[in-house]
């Protein structure tokens, strides 16, 4: 495993901010790691990466204990906060060459030359960061975590603030730098995240909610939704034989939708009571819930 966490916990004062939590991620993976303000995401990140250090638990990186050893786990991470620290009065290259410096990097001009180029840095090498658009800013940010060549990368929020066009390019970045390293970044984007990443973590309250893929996470957490069409009108009233069975009944245009978890007794109702009330049933279908509904049911719930 490219990250193993074992029950971590952290404290401030009397509010905990992160509560006995454990995963573990694979190899060369995109991980979304999801939940609303507040919900643990930016000090788990700190604790993975040894920034803080957890009141209890255990955090391995690439085999390496960060509670023990945290400068030399560090090696093995790029950590790009969600508030992008540059010096912005440098050009980009002398500034990357600190960050080279500060790591050690052998043949520090040639690797920065690299990155430059892997990140789409090299058109705008002449320019002063202060110069540059936020989105090339997040891709300093990026080529500067690279220079150590780490095996993990932790992105906290890094398409935040960029335009739609922006945001496009850091996701083909990442997807790229996914084929070799093992990718946990945050976002508040939940289509970036259903797109991008073969894993998800959602988080609320610093408990973690749900750890899979997507599609697992579809099939476990979310109520399925049925649409059905009559030809009849129908009144809300027509399903109180169904009612105690389903989380929500509502009529959107001419159909209505019903989520519920039992979703094939619920389909098999509606077409009895259908059939009994001669509504004449136009069509009746399933639609799979998004990953915005399911993390709105499961964070909200959470919070109650």
């Amino acid at each position: 495993m490219s990250i193993l966490v074992q029950n971590i916990v952290k404290k401030y004062g009397e509010q905990i901010a992160v509560d006995d939590i454990s995963f573990s991620l694979p190899e060369k993976k995109i991980i979304g790691f999801l939940g609303p303000n507040g919900a643990g995401k930016s000090t788990t990140m700190k604790m993975l990466n040894g920034f803080l250090t957890p009141d209890e638990g255990t955090i391995f990186v690439a085999g390496i204990s960060v509670n023990t050893y945290p400068l030399q786990a560090q090696k093995k991470i790029g950590y790009l906060p969600e508030h992008n620290p540059l010096y912005v009065d440098f050009y980009i290259s002398e500034y990357l060459e600190i960050i080279a410096n500060i790591h050690g990097v052998r043949q520090a001009k040639k690797k920065i030359e690299e990155v430059m180029h892997q990140v789409g840095l090299t058109p705008e090498r002449n320019k002063k960061i202060n110069q540059l658009s936020k989105g090339y800013r997040q891709r300093v940010g990026i080529a500067s975590v690279l220079l150590h060549d780490p095996e993990v990368l932790i992105l906290d929020e890094p398409t935040s603030g960029l335009d739609p066009n922006q945001v496009a390019e850091i996701r083909g970045l990442l997807k790229q730098l996914s084929s070799t390293k093992t990718i946990l970044f945050s976002t508040h984007i939940l289509q970036e995240a259903e797109s991008l990443c073969q894993e998800l973590i959602i988080i609320n309250k610093g408990k973690i909610l749900a750890h899979n893929s997507l599609q697992a996470i579809q099939r476990e957490y979310s109520s399925a939704v049925i649409i059905a069409q009559f030809q009849k009108e129908v009144q809300r009233e027509d399903f109180q034989l169904i009612e105690k069975k389903c989380s929500k009944i509502t009529k959107k245009n001419s159909a209505w939708h019903i989520e519920t978890q039992h979703k094939d007794e619920i389909k098999k109702a509606i077409i009895q009571l259908a059939h009994q009330g001669q509504w004449g049933l136009e069509s009746i279908f399933d639609e799979q819930n998004s990953l915005e509904h399911i993390f709105s049911n499961l964070t909200t719930s959470a919070s109650a």
